[in-house]
């Protein structure tokens, strides 16, 4: 400022006098600290004024994220999946898987390598008597439970995480307790009871532009890698920083989330009206037994009538059935034979880190393969997913060591989700769309039902490699001959095979014929 009182302007300076400047006569700005560190870039990112490697370094992890957040978003949201509701059944599937990696992480070494070793054959038993074979009893009985629960299914999934949140709890004090293997058997039981009860509902939930196959796929994808993998990993650091307790905290929060997650799905899962339940018996040729033919008007409710499983859906469940004894046998008796032959923990832990990898590698490749795969013929796959199980059992067998078990494991996880997929392709071809809910949560009890049968051989079956092999190879191979027999219209067993038509009509059974309506 001169003499005068006005500004005098330096060369130099870039807008000229001070009073000629922007923002001349305006009130002084009172500038923050972290003005001069960040500005904001020409594509709106925060950017700090001065970089350092660990700003550089949270920045492109923000970034990163956010990326990765919004493209697993579209994928859950593509195809109209968040008009339709699946979006919401997708999270809730992701939580259950999720719930079930916790869970083995958090029990891993108190259920497998304290109690179950190989060498205590009494505790064997015990493990066996009061985790597995109880299941093998309520498992018939969920499916057609499931069929009467014509309201509240949103409940039933919402309660099934629920009532793992409050074991969860329970598991957390009773560690050193006897009763924490009829609580293991409630997660169980409680697990596949969720399973159950999301295939009857995954119909009710499908997008207009993707069919059953592709949904059922793509839930299993997120479920695994969303769920499995990644609450797997959370889990495995939090029971290595703080223990089984930490990682059965973790399932507890995860269980409440599935809860919440599971009440968000739409109300119009609700509506089962008109829905015909299925049956896996036929009794088309009996002359008590009414068949009400497709196109034909009846005054009998859908819920008296019954609707058969055609030829290809049974052969489909035998094939299914017998690749899921194969997965539930290597489920447990990996880990007998790890505890019975290594003596060191991470010896322990690097046998079952590799068939477990194999299994997850063949689950991964099995769904993205069903997913692309066009399903003509549904029913030729299954025989085929059946023969190669078959086959790497036999060969493992022959093997007799942990390379030939870890094969097995890939190609039964491969085999098991390529076959489920095909299954589920019978399942939508074969139904009305009347059954299609029921026939989808009917299968599925079958195939965890199987899923045990094959558990329950890991647990007893002795620890040698070739003893084990060679029971579940026969038990594979006279699955595949009564595979083979139901796709060509015979069976093993009358009354459970191939004896009915392709597409069975629905039937109602003369003690349900209305009065003064014969049976015809």
């Amino acid at each position: 400022m001169d003499a005068t009182g006005r500004d005098r302007w330096t060369p130099g300076e870039p807008y000229g006098p001070r009073s000629e400047r922007p923002g001349a006569g305006e009130p002084t700005k009172e500038y923050r600290s972290e003005d001069f560190d960040a500005e904001d870039d020409a594509e709106g990112r925060h950017v700090p004024r001065k970089l350092t490697v660990t700003r550089v370094a949270a920045m492109r992890g923000r970034e990163l994220t956010g990326k990765g957040i919004a493209t697993f978003r579209r994928a859950a949201e593509a195809d109209g999946a968040d008009k339709s509701g699946l979006t919401a059944l997708t999270y809730a599937t992701m939580a259950n898987f999720a719930l079930d990696a916790a869970i083995a992480v958090a029990l891993a070494n108190t259920l497998f390598f304290a109690s179950a070793t190989a060498e205590s054959k009494s505790k064997v038993a015990l493990y066996l008597l009061i985790t597995i074979a109880p299941f093998a009893l309520i498992a018939p009985l969920i499916g057609p439970a499931l069929d009467r629960l014509q309201t509240g299914r949103r409940l039933a999934l919402a309660a099934s995480f629920a009532a793992r949140a409050v074991v969860a709890v329970v598991l957390i004090f009773s560690f050193d307790s006897w009763v924490l293997y009829p609580l293991a058997l409630c997660m169980m039981v409680l697990s596949k009871s969720f399973a159950v009860l999301k295939s009857a509902v995954t119909p009710r939930v499908l997008p207009p532009d993707i069919d059953l196959v592709r949904t059922n796929s793509r839930l299993t994808v997120f479920g695994l890698v969303g769920g499995t993998l990644g609450a797997g990993g959370i889990a495995a650091a939090t029971a290595a920083l703080t223990g089984s307790t930490g990682a059965l905290i973790l399932a507890t929060g995860i269980a409440l989330g599935g809860a919440y997650l599971s009440w968000k799905i739409p109300r119009w899962v609700e509506i089962t009206e008109g829905e015909v339940p299925t049956t896996l018996s036929y009794h088309g040729d009996d002359p008590q037994t009414e068949v009400l033919h497709s196109g034909r008007e009846s005054a009998i409710p859908p819920r008296k009538r019954r609707q058969p499983l055609g030829r290809a859906v049974v052969t489909g469940l035998w094939g299914n059935g017998s690749i899921r004894v194969l997965t539930g046998f290597l489920t447990f008796y990996i880990a007998f034979v790890a505890k019975a032959t290594e003596h060191r923990p991470v010896q322990q832990a690097a046998m079952l880190g590799l068939v477990g990898a194999a299994a997850a590698v063949g689950n991964f490749a099995g769904n993205a393969t069903g997913a692309r795969l066009r399903l003509g013929r549904p029913t030729l796959i299954v025989v085929n997913c059946t023969l190669a199980c078959t086959t790497v059992a036999t060969v493992a067998l022959i093997l007799g060591n942990l390379l030939g078990a870890a094969l097995a494991a890939l190609v039964a996880a491969g085999a098991s989700a390529l076959a489920k997929v095909s299954l589920d392709a019978s399942i939508q071809d074969d139904l009305p769309p009347e059954s299609i809910a029921s026939g989808f949560g009917r299968s599925e009890t079958v195939l965890q039902l199987s899923w045990v049968v094959g558990g329950a051989g890991g647990v007893l079956l002795p620890t040698d490699y070739w003893k084990g092999f060679a029971v579940v190879s026969a038990v594979l191979a006279a699955g595949l001959v009564q595979t083979v027999l139901s796709s060509r219209g015979h069976s093993l067993l009358p009354g459970f095979g191939g004896r009915r038509p392709l597409h069975a009509e629905q039937e109602v059974p003369h003690h349900d014929t209305p009065r003064g309506e014969p049976a015809r």
